[in-house]
């Protein structure tokens, strides 16, 4: 992985603050300093300390880090860039813990209790039961073991005749809140990359942009996520307003061919050359090659995004 240009900034943050955010104590914060050389804040006139960004990004850092097990005596002398890749492993390490720990029967058979209080209606257990999953299991293992599969199922279902369109938008609805939730009490970090999720304009279902927003999350993005039908001039002004890195959109079912193709290539060639834009859904796929062909990155699913989020944190920041 290259390592992500950073641009000086000036120290502005008293200690308590960087207490605060990093949720380490003063003391502590003292001891990582003196002791280990976690950071180097200036001074201020008195003797104050004043921290930048970087060195509450880096403290974060080091917090996780050793919250995984790890000695600050092990960790201090890494580059932030390698405590970043450090801290994801840890957590990808975790989520695979956990997957084994719940045991693919036991996701199997949440999806199964979900169906069920699906084709039932019964909102209110359905919403009980799957945030129930996901606060034991935690965003990763859900999205991945639970909503997709869960997904995966209701489509069978309705494309054989055995779910209405009710069903479905309950499903979704349902799902949607709560990974929006989830996915919104992740920290903001200070100089991580950003990514825009939206759905283009016309294209109303906005489960699959909520998952690719997660799995952002997850790969330790800062996600800015705008939900549904959203015009490819709002969306470009707000990647532009915002600074993101990346802008995915997700696109499930293509009524109409020339209207979504055109909200593409407006989106693209509003967005500045460097800014990524990738599509995913069942109707990106079916559009693959008119995508490739004017500069758009297409994902059928969400392990793809993964990799493709990943990829793009190694390119280094613009």
């Amino acid at each position: 992985m290259k390592e992500l240009s950073r641009t000086p900034a000036q120290p502005r943050h008293p200690i308590a603050v960087v207490a605060e955010r990093t949720g380490l104590s003063q003391d502590v914060l003292r001891i990582w300093e003196r002791r280990y050389g976690a950071v180097r804040p200036q001074r201020a006139a008195g003797g104050r300390r004043l921290y930048t960004d970087a060195d509450i990004e880096r403290l974060g850092l080091l917090h996780a880090a050793t919250r995984a097990g790890r000695s600050i005596g092990q960790v201090a002398p890494m580059s932030t860039d390698a405590l970043l890749a450090l801290v994801g492993e840890d957590a990808e390490a975790r989520a695979r813990s956990v997957r084994t720990m719940i045991g693919t029967s036991d996701a199997a058979a949440l999806v199964e209790t979900a169906l069920a209080l699906t084709q039932s209606l019964n909102a209110p257990a359905l919403d009980e039961r799957l945030r129930r999953g996901a606060a034991f299991v935690g965003l990763p293992a859900f999205v991945e073991s639970v909503a997709a599969p869960l997904l995966r199922r209701i489509g069978e279902e309705w494309h054989a005749g055995r779910l209405s369109p009710a069903h479905e938008h309950l499903a979704s609805s349902v799902l949607h809140d709560i990974i929006v939730e989830t996915m919104r009490a992740f920290p903001r970090r200070d100089g991580a990359r950003g990514v825009l999720v939206a759905t283009p304009a016309g294209e109303r279902h906005s489960i699959g942009a909520a998952l690719v927003g997660a799995a952002a999350a997850v790969a330790g993005w800062n996600v800015l996520y705008l939900g549904a039908d959203l015009p490819a001039l709002d969306i470009a002004d707000a990647a532009r307003a915002a600074g993101v890195h990346m802008v995915a959109v997700s696109i499930v079912y293509v009524d109409d061919r020339d209207r979504v193709m055109r909200e593409m290539r407006a989106l693209r060639s509003r967005l500045a050359p460097e800014i990524t834009l990738v599509a995913g859904g069942a109707g990106a796929s079916a559009l693959a090659a008119e995508l490739l062909a004017m500069g758009v990155r297409v994902e059928s699913g969400v392990p793809g995004l993964l990799s493709e989020l990943r990829a793009s944190f190694g390119e280094g920041s613009s």
